[in-house]
């Protein structure tokens, strides 16, 4: 009987270890790192819906607010689910736990002073940090750094973890995408991903206030690419879409239509590879500001000067060269790399009303020279002169938010993607809320340690997909006038 009641209790615990063994399977580390990469995915189409509309300083909207509170329901459930799972983990260590072995006690120790025996017993060590399954992380901002305290700690995990690949930290989540080395288990083919926190720190400097991104109109897809319907009927076209007419008592009512085109746009792929030497990986500080530093540098101004210059051709459409761009003419006795008042005049009049009260200057900096002068003579129509009009306005005169000051009320911005002064585009006027620009997602970031290995230099690489032109396809005809209208008005060359 006592033989009996073994058995059973032998049976019922490897009954036990089948099911942990199953839960192990069904809860392992792959499915809680996936469900902490949709805690991400849905964190940033959180912040892109409330940032779009923060920049078009408005509400959201109904679809937009109903989209906000899905994401941050679903937000707490996969929270949720990835508890009960590091909550069944924990389990299943505590019951791997071996039992301490009974045994006799050591007459030598005993006999022994307290002091001696310390000293003579090997300390124990702290436990490892094993990553987020042992890690309690509070707060929003643990879990968004996956418990790394900045960029520079996370840099020397990853160096760590290739070079000696048995003892990786378990923080780190192994990047599954391909590389032009093949395996994807290694990390010195896979490389590691960036955790969130760093990926929107770099994006943010992308979005700032010198950049011509966040003043576009932006939208964010989750495909390689979108397509809009657009209209580019004017309201006083007499032929062609939506038409209206004066008719008479009992008269027949003229039919129309809308007329609309579809516009397409895939996106393209903009990356920043920067190299970091192992002396600034030691270095954590310095290593984490040198490279959200550049690589947000250098990923702006190629934004920027692909709005303003961009071919078309695997980049965004720019300002120059896209065919709704209106070109204005020089004067007859313009001096060569000047801009006169009349220029600017002739500027502000090709723009449509409506875009008066959203474009900006786009300047080249050789060109403030001449806006600082901008100004003309005013008369009372006979060649006294009775004062002088100024198209300038210095910085905090006429708007806050206008550091480099304004012409005709408008603010300047000044970029280093127009050309320099003299050459045309060196002054563009643009509405840029009428440039459309598609985003996918964040900044991607992978690291690896092997592209420079024998100059003992790591390799960061960010990846950011997007695509952009103007919204019209030609510039706008006027009822009355020869003079077309656009968006984006640039100055000849002179």
């Amino acid at each position: 009987m006592q033989s009996n009641r073994l058995e059973q209790t032998a049976l019922r615990m490897a009954a036990l270890a089948a099911m942990a063994g199953a839960a192990i399977v069904v809860n392992d580390g792959t499915t809680i790192d996936s469900l902490k990469a949709r805690l991400g995915e849905l964190h940033e189409t959180s912040k892109a819906i409330q940032a779009k509309a923060d920049a078009e300083k408005r509400d959201l909207t109904t679809d937009e607010a109903k989209e906000l509170d899905a994401c941050m329901r679903e937000f707490e459930e996969v929270e949720a689910s990835i508890a009960r799972r590091e909550r069944i983990l924990a389990q299943e260590d505590r019951l791997g736990v071996p039992q301490p072995r009974a045994a006799a006690p050591n007459p030598i120790a005993a006999a022994a002073p307290a002091a001696i025996v310390q000293n003579a017993m090997p300390q124990q060590q702290p436990a490892p940090r094993d990553g987020l399954r042992n890690t309690r992380l509070s707060t929003m901002e643990e879990r968004q750094r996956w418990g790394f305290r900045d960029m520079g700690e996370f840099a020397i995990a990853v160096r760590g973890a290739v070079l000696n690949p048995g003892n990786m930290d378990q923080r780190l989540v192994q990047n599954a995408a391909l590389s032009t080395y093949g395996s994807e288990g290694v990390g010195a083919d896979g490389g590691f991903a960036v955790p969130p926190e760093w990926r929107s720190e770099i994006m943010r400097m992308v979005e700032g206030e010198d950049s011509l991104l966040s003043r576009t109109d932006q939208q964010t897809v989750a495909g390689n690419s979108i397509t809009f319907p657009t209209d580019e009927s004017t309201a006083w076209q007499s032929s062609g879409g939506i038409q209206t007419y004066w008719d008479g008592e009992a008269s027949t009512v003229t039919q129309s239509k809308p007329q609309l085109r579809d516009v397409t746009i895939k996106l393209h792929r903009l990356t920043a590879l920067v190299p970091v030497t192992d002396e600034l990986l030691e270095d954590a500080p310095a290593m984490a500001g040198y490279v959200t530093r550049k690589a947000g540098e250098k990923m702006a101004f190629k934004v920027n000067d692909a709005i303003v210059n961009g071919t078309g051709a695997g980049q965004p459409l720019g300002i120059l060269n896209a065919a709704c761009t209106v070109q204005v003419g020089k004067i007859g006795s313009q001096v060569a790399d000047t801009i006169h008042a009349k220029n600017v005049v002739t500027m502000w009049s090709r723009l449509p009303a409506a875009s008066q009260r959203t474009a900006v200057w786009l300047v080249n900096q050789d060109c403030l020279p001449s806006i600082y002068q901008l100004g003309f003579a005013v008369t009372d129509g006979t060649t006294t002169n009775v004062g002088a009009g100024a198209l300038y306005m210095g910085p905090g005169q006429l708007q806050s938010g206008a550091p480099s000051g304004t012409i005709l009320g408008r603010p300047i911005v000044v970029t280093e993607a127009c050309p320099t002064v003299g050459d045309a585009g060196d002054i563009i006027l643009a509405d840029l809320s009428k440039y459309l620009t598609v985003v996918k997602g964040a900044l991607r970031s992978d690291t690896s340690i092997h592209l420079w290995f024998d100059q003992n230099a790591t390799a960061f690489r960010f990846v950011m997909r997007m695509n952009g032109q103007p919204w019209l396809s030609a510039a706008i005809a006027r009822k009355s006038g020869s003079n077309t209208l656009s968006h984006f008005i640039k100055l000849e060359a002179r």
